[in-house]
């Protein structure tokens, strides 16, 4: 993928392309698991705990991890850090709006009207995620945004939470769980590249060192990244997997 943006052209790393996506896929399909437990909660306690588990997953797992392996995916010919607190912040927003957005979906009766509402909650917390971490990079360049991609990418945000949230619901079952994962994967890419292919990269002047001081950085940043996110949403579906059993075998 090559974007012909004034003087920083952004050649995407092929190998962080398929573990943002992988991570995605793997973050969608453990929300869904998870999220079988907000409408089967009992207490107010439990529903809490399963909207918060849920939320983590889909907005650290599947939303945020993608989104920062595919920022590093992205090279650019120039030195690029990235601003700590801006990028714990977009991540903090992805969960807080996933959570919000199953919260809302998955409590009382289901409806339309909720399920949209919903939707939009979360389609604006996955741009916001997004764009606040573009504003996290530190480099010396400055980034411009073309108006009309970048309401393309929150539509396709609003779109792709709406139909998160409905399949959370609707669907038993793993094949079908995996199968929605899939499309989830690419729906959240495609907010993600959409909101890449708005942004012209033009440089600055500024001395590199000054530009990227104090940010994270590093080869191996986007691989890390996906093997930690790999291993927590991997333990959160054995965990969430052993309680469904357990709950079944109680019921009996």
């Amino acid at each position: 993928m090559l974007h012909a943006h004034h003087d920083v052209q952004c050649l995407h790393d092929p190998l962080l392309l398929v573990l943002s996506y992988l991570v995605s896929v793997l973050g969608a399909f453990t929300a869904l698991q998870l999220a079988i437990a907000i409408p089967a909660a009992r207490t107010a306690a439990q529903r809490l705990r399963a909207v918060l588990m849920a939320g983590t997953a889909m907005g650290g797992g599947g939303i945020w991890a993608m989104h920062f392996i595919a920022m590093l995916a992205c090279q650019m010919g120039i030195a690029v850090t990235y601003d700590l607190t801006l990028t714990v912040l977009s991540a903090f927003i992805a969960i807080a709006s996933c959570a919000l957005g199953l919260g809302v979906a998955g409590t009382g009766r289901f409806g339309w009207s909720k399920l949209l509402a919903a939707g939009l909650f979360m389609g604006l917390g996955v741009a916001g995620m997004h764009y606040t971490g573009m504003a996290a990079m530190r480099m010396p360049a400055e980034i411009h945004y073309h108006t009309g991609i970048v309401a393309a990418s929150i539509g396709i945000a609003i779109v792709a939470s709406i139909a998160a949230l409905w399949l959370a619901f609707n669907l038993r079952g793993w094949a079908q769980m995996l199968g929605s994962a899939l499309v989830m994967g690419v729906a959240v890419c495609g907010m993600h590249y959409t909101g890449m292919y708005a942004a012209s990269f033009v440089r600055n002047g500024q001395d590199v060192l000054q530009a990227t001081a104090g940010g994270i950085g590093g080869a191996h940043l986007g691989a890390g990244i996906f093997g930690i996110t790999t291993l927590l949403l991997a333990a959160a579906l054995v965990m969430a997997t052993l309680r469904r059993h357990r709950r079944a075998a109680a019921a009996i």
